[in-house]
């Protein structure tokens, strides 16, 4: 009954239209820039409390993100609002038509532990630009920066406006029971599953940015000692628990052992030769994931690295040295700082064997072989990606990040947040002075006619 009241409180709001003029939308977003730089602190402490998170990483990846989200829509949003006109068909001459921006109305957002502030308010700013009411629900595992989200919302706008809920999976349950007229969902297929099926009680349209098993494929041809510090970097920013981290690399037989080396190289100079004391390094979130992480090392044959301290819920950077497609780490996402490596001999081969898998949320190749990027870009499915580099693809907010198939639907970020919590509305407009005849019946021997202006 409180989340009904509360999501009807809202809608009342919505209906009141207060929500919709551009000027109140900047208001908002201004708003929410002020109280993130008033939090700052408290949301990077929280941020290395939850996971271990430096002040720069927590920074680079959380907040500043979400400066540039906001500044990209402060700049933009008049334009994207503008209403836009298209060419009118000849058949309804004279007329003109013209495509309306306008919110969808109640959206619910929930999102997850392993990025807790930045994917709670980017998608958060796509929802007040667009002009919505939001109802925001983040994930209970991130408790310190849950907290400080909550207080940091319930300060800064009225709950009619936007509001928060603090919970686990039967809160969840409850809010997906609700009506909203959008839930952008970012977590597991499994739960995603599960969202969708909700949402289509009520016909409610669905975004869901999930994961999935992304791959990096390094050629013969590959900068291989700058290859392996970007795969290092991309795979363990937060210990390795990001959607679009690379989640095991293909190397080419040729240059295996070469790359191998590498990886170990950029893994020391990164962090050392004592990762579970290096501050710089993340923590696992909790114990569950802690123990199915080393379940996975536990049942590999040859791995490098991988030590762990159960206390702080700490994990060396492991290579898996010899993982196969039937290797227990290449059964499940692993979301954490294992990476297993195949080799494989022809890229064709290797391409045809990933087109079997399921499409990945991200893909990355590392390569100087132009045919090898021309494969990359127009055979192999995956929500996005990076040529010799990786993860850096979801930092533009003029590119839009989602993924297809079961790694998600949708995409936000820049302009295209504020498409996915719009609606466009198309309006023709008619001439009053001129109505051609030739549309009402009797048709007569008119098929010649309308064949000719239907072409």
């Amino acid at each position: 009954m409180e989340y009904h009241l509360a999501i009807e409180k809202q809608r009342a709001f919505f209906l009141t239209g207060a929500t919709r003029p551009i000027g109140y939308r900047l208001r908002q977003l201004k708003l929410l820039k002020g109280a993130i730089q008033k939090y700052e602190a408290e949301i990077l402490e929280a941020l290395c409390t939850d996971l271990g998170k430096p002040a720069f990483e927590g920074y680079a990846t959380e907040v500043g993100m979400v400066y540039e989200e906001i500044g990209h829509a402060l700049r933009y949003l008049k334009k994207w609002a503008r209403p836009k006109r298209v060419r009118a068909p000849l058949t309804q001459f004279p007329s003109s038509c013209r495509l309306y921006e306008e919110p969808k109305g109640i959206a619910l957002i929930m999102s997850p532990w392993n990025y807790p502030f930045q994917l709670t308010a980017a998608p958060l700013v796509a929802a007040i630009a667009a002009g919505n009411c939001v109802v925001v629900k983040p994930s209970r595992y991130s408790e310190a920066t849950s907290a400080v989200l909550e207080k940091m919302l319930a300060e800064s706008f009225e709950a009619e406006y936007i509001t928060i809920f603090q919970g686990g999976s039967a809160v969840n349950t409850e809010l997906l029971r609700e009506k909203f007229d959008h839930i952008f969902f970012t977590g597991s297929p499994a739960v995603g599953h599960v969202v969708m099926q909700a949402a289509a009680r009520h016909l409610t349209p669905v975004t869901l940015e999930l994961g999935g098993k992304s791959p990096c494929i390094v050629d013969e041809t590959a900068n291989i000692g700058l290859a392996a510090r970007r795969i290092a970097w991309g795979k363990l920013i937060n210990a390795g628990q990001t959607c679009v981290a690379p989640d095991y690399v293909a190397v080419h037989s040729k240059v295996k052992s070469h790359f191998e080396e590498a990886y170990k190289k950029a893994v020391l100079d990164l962090y050392g030769d004592a990762p579970l004391e290096q501050k710089d390094y993340g923590k696992i979130i909790n114990r569950k994931h802690f123990d199915r992480l080393l379940g996975l090392l536990e049942q590999e044959r040859s791995v490098w690295g991988g030590k762990s301290n159960a206390d702080t819920l700490k994990i060396e950077p492991a290579l898996l040295q010899e993982a196969t497609w039937d290797s227990p780490a290449m059964q499940e996402e692993i979301f954490g700082p294992i990476l297993p490596i195949l080799t494989f001999d022809s890229f064709t081969g290797l391409f045809e064997e990933l087109k079997q898998k399921p499409v990945p949320l991200a893909a990355y190749l590392f390569t100087k072989n132009p045919q090898h990027e021309e494969m990359f870009r127009h055979e192999l499915r995956f929500g996005g990606g990076c040529i010799n580099d990786t993860v850096v693809h979801l930092t533009n907010p003029r590119m839009p990040f989602g993924g297809a198939g079961q790694s998600g639907m949708g995409n936000y970020h820049g302009y295209y947040g504020f498409l996915t919590f719009s609606h466009q509305k198309s309006i023709l407009k008619k001439s009053n002075v001129v109505d051609v005849p030739v549309r009402y019946a009797p048709y007569g021997d008119r098929l010649s006619t309308i064949k000719k202006l239907m072409r």
